[in-house]
């Protein structure tokens, strides 16, 4: 099973391509999901973020809030690195079970999303690394449109690895600020690049 990691910074189109890419059968694997899934249902997991953050992340159920989280952790970077030492563990573990599966399926391909994929320590851990990127300003643009304050934009760019050490660990750099059929049809291409390389393995 070939293993490819999905990632760059926000807004960049990473979702989208996993989205095509799982089009064409590839199982996507979601580092941010399974995080949500995790802070949700892992009790020890909980109770190490409540005791590295304290009760300021927790909401009025007393469960945590990862809204309340983010605001913790992006407007401090020794506050990020203290999360990253309890979440990045967690989702690998769950990531490497799921994988284990995917190759008792048979699944050729398999793809982890994940934003924080050269910051995790995970670029050993697949085969090819790709890359998503656009100009700062379509980012910024996109994440408007969903919502995000120019503020909170402002705070998670800033927490990101510059550019420039993602590209060096990329084997294919994927350009999204471009039509959706045309971006996809570049998907298209590279993924029947990549099972063509994986049937002759």
């Amino acid at each position: 099973m070939k293993i490819i990691g999905l990632t760059g910074g926000i807004g960049s189109g990473k979702s989208t391509v996993a989205g095509f890419l799982a089009e064409l059968g590839a199982a996507v694997l979601n580092a941010d999901s399974i995080w949500h899934e995790i802070l949700e249902t892992d009790a020890v997991i909980q109770q190490k973020i409540v005791d590295a953050f304290g009760k300021q992340v927790l909401g009025a159920d007393g469960k945590i809030e990862r809204i309340k989280l983010a605001d913790v952790v992006f407007k401090d970077r020794n506050e990020l690195v203290k999360l990253n030492l309890i979440s990045h563990p967690a989702i690998y573990r769950r990531i490497q079970s799921l994988l284990k599966n995917y190759r008792k399926q048979g699944v050729e391909v398999a793809v982890i999303e994940a934003p924080l994929l050269i910051e995790a320590g995970w670029a050993t851990r697949v085969d090819e690394i790709w890359l998503t990127l656009a100009p700062k300003e379509v980012i910024v643009e996109r994440l408007i449109k969903k919502g995000m304050s120019a503020e909170d934009i402002k705070a998670r760019m800033n927490m990101q690895i510059p550019l420039e050490d993602r590209i060096k660990a990329a084997k294919i750099v994927i350009d999204t600020d471009k039509p959706l059929e045309e971006l996809k049809e570049t998907i298209s291409d590279l993924w029947h690049s990549t099972t063509v390389d994986t049937n002759r393995r």
